[in-house]
């Protein structure tokens, strides 16, 4: 009779966890195949007339995804806007910059009369990342979906995102923090193919770097000298910058490349070269643009399924929870 009572408990206290312990959502490419077949085309018309109207948005929902993922996992917390009694996410110093939400607005506006209360926010980011990449001659991937959106969103936590001062072992420590591995920071990294920085982020590298150095001294002298030339102290051009690799519209393997002749822009890019756990393969990806792409489309797949619960909810507008 004890024992009864004894398995009873143990039953009755499994059952409570599985109720208030949240659960990890499976993921699958055929989610939306029969509540909103059309899912895909939609999110892939809008974001590509955003792209034609704006060249910027392809690297910048490649980033907004790549911010919301490493946040509370992928639940398009970025998304949410800031309320009276809480800055969001969005508000954060890192990201200031990330901007094109109105396409993610717009798929999800166009979704809900197709499909009302069907595609979550965090599925639209994840299908627009995949997108932007392949229209700008990158890989394509199968997207699993399923995610549900999440209710919090606070701007403190953006202090977690990797700065473009952090070295390798700070890199890789950050990305084993979310289940992502030494070829996945090398590869998202990757992302930065597509984008531009302004010189806030780099300009720490060009004068007064250390007592020893006033450069830093894993850069190539001439790029830095170039660098300091867009850059100069004081800075009055608010929107002056640098592009994070020389053919900055297209998705190719050019930024490995200047990477590996000390022409990262980032120190936190120049930095992968001075690891060996992933100095070999920067080098790889630098010779095999295809390697890249696989890698690429690999650990995109394996960072949307960072942090995904299916407790979350479904959200009618992405800025705000139902």
């Amino acid at each position: 009779m004890a024992a009864f009572a004894s398995n009873l408990l143990s039953l009755a206290i499994s059952f409570l966890l599985i109720l208030i312990w949240p659960s990890k959502a499976v993921l699958n490419d055929h989610y939306y195949d029969q509540a909103c077949p059309q899912a895909g085309k939609i999110i892939f018309e809008t974001v590509r007339n955003a792209s034609m109207h704006d060249p910027k948005v392809p690297a910048r929902v490649l980033r907004m995804f790549f911010h919301d993922c490493f946040i509370r996992g992928c639940d398009a917390s970025i998304l949410l806007d800031s309320t009276p009694g809480n800055q969001a996410e969005k508000d954060g110093p890192p990201n200031v910059s990330v901007r094109s939400f109105y396409a993610i607005d717009d798929a999800k506006a166009r979704l809900e009369m197709a499909c009302p209360h069907t595609v979550s926010c965090a599925d639209i980011i994840a299908i627009a990342a995949r997108d932007v990449v392949a229209m700008s001659g990158g890989p394509s991937w199968n997207v699993l979906t399923g995610r549900k959106d999440g209710r919090v969103s606070k701007a403190n936590d953006t202090i977690n995102l990797p700065s473009p001062s952090l070295n390798a072992v700070q890199l890789i420590q950050g990305f084993a923090k979310r289940g992502l591995g030494v070829k996945d920071l090398v590869a998202l990294s990757g992302g930065h193919t597509l984008g531009f920085s302004h010189c806030s982020s780099f300009e720490a590298r060009l004068q007064n770097f250390s007592s020893v150095h006033d450069i830093d001294p894993s850069m190539n002298t001439q790029f830095a000298r170039d660098l300091r030339r867009k850059c100069p102290k004081p800075n009055k051009d608010h929107s002056a910058g640098e592009f994070l690799d020389s053919t900055s519209s297209a998705f190719d393997n050019d930024y490995y490349k200047r990477v590996v002749e000390g022409k990262g822009v980032f120190g936190s890019d120049q930095a992968l070269l001075d690891d060996h756990r992933s100095r070999w393969i920067v080098e790889s990806f630098a010779k095999d643009q295809s390697l890249f792409f696989r890698e690429f489309a690999a650990s995109m797949v394996r960072l949307g399924n960072v942090g995904v619960i299916e407790n979350g909810e479904v959200r009618l507008k992405c800025r705000v929870v139902n």
